[in-house]
């Protein structure tokens, strides 16, 4: 596995390739990045992870500055998984100068949800994911479905720019007791990995109320509000949408429900496709 941190390296050892697939990241690398490169393997002639904390899509008030950092610890494991290529660039390789130029995604799915609680956190991920794509020259790209609606303004930015990329969701992975895996559950102390199990119970009591036949769905969200408002997390939303669009749903939709709360300092996200 090469180990390469500048984008003329990259292309130097990406000029033999013809299909790329690559798995974007910011390290700190858990089980869900690992199934994602093994996903990757069958689908490209070389297998590409970047890992990049990108600071455009942190907020002032967000923990760019603590992100966990393991660089060499995350290599271990993409080697083992089958990794090719590791892309580490420093900030200065990435942005040699201010990104001044961005992807402003469409508010209708970019200020909803995140978007709504993290103002820019779209443009951010919208505008590093652009540029990793192409200095990766990837053809596919693979993202966790855990970031549902990332994934989402991610295909549709592909779609729109007519890019010639396949993007490829990967399923979340969770631990045995359901909690789903993210860079962030290491910021939970023993106890509160425990307490954060209500996140995925809360919301696979709506998907089987859902599969049941409950059509009141401000209910159901409300509900869910108000399970993990009592157990003393700070919620965000827990809501009901159209897979297709993230919008509000109508009779005989796909649907996802996705929920984002604050345990203690830490912020989790989940969702389960109904």
């Amino acid at each position: 596995m090469q180990l390469i941190h500048t984008i003329a390296e990259l292309r130097a050892a990406l000029s033999q390739y013809r299909h790329p697939a690559v798995v974007p990241t910011m390290g700190n690398l858990h089980a869900g990045h690992l199934a994602l490169v093994r996903q990757a393997k069958p689908l490209g002639d070389v297998t590409v992870s970047t890992i990049f904390v990108n600071r455009l899509q942190f907020a002032p008030h967000e923990d760019f500055d603590t992100y966990p950092r393991t660089l060499e610890a995350d290599c271990a494991q993409l080697e083992a998984a089958g990794c090719d290529i590791v892309f580490a660039p420093s900030e200065q390789e990435l942005y040699p100068q201010p990104q001044t130029f961005k992807v402003h995604p469409p508010t209708e799915l970019a200020d909803i949800l995140e978007g709504h609680f993290r103002p820019g956190f779209f443009i951010g991920v919208c505008t590093v994911v652009m540029k990793l794509l192409a200095v990766t020259q990837a053809r596919t790209a693979l993202f966790g479905k855990k970031d549902y609606q990332q994934l989402m303004v991610i295909r549709n930015m592909v779609k729109q720019f007519a890019l010639p990329i396949d993007v490829v969701g990967g399923e979340t992975q969770r631990s045995e007791a359901g909690l789903a895996l993210s860079s962030r559950n290491g910021y939970l102390s023993p106890a509160q990995r425990e307490e954060a199990l209500l996140l995925s119970a809360t919301l696979r009591k709506i998907v089987t109320a859902l599969r049941a036949g409950a059509s009141d769905v401000a209910q159901l969200e409300a509900e869910g509000m108000h399970a993990l408002r009592s157990a003393g997390w700070v919620p965000d939303y827990v809501a009901v949408r159209r897979q297709a669009d993230l919008q509000a749903p109508r009779g005989g939709d796909d649907l996802v429900v996705l929920a984002a709360a604050r345990l203690g300092s830490t912020r989790l996200i989940d969702n389960m496709e109904v």
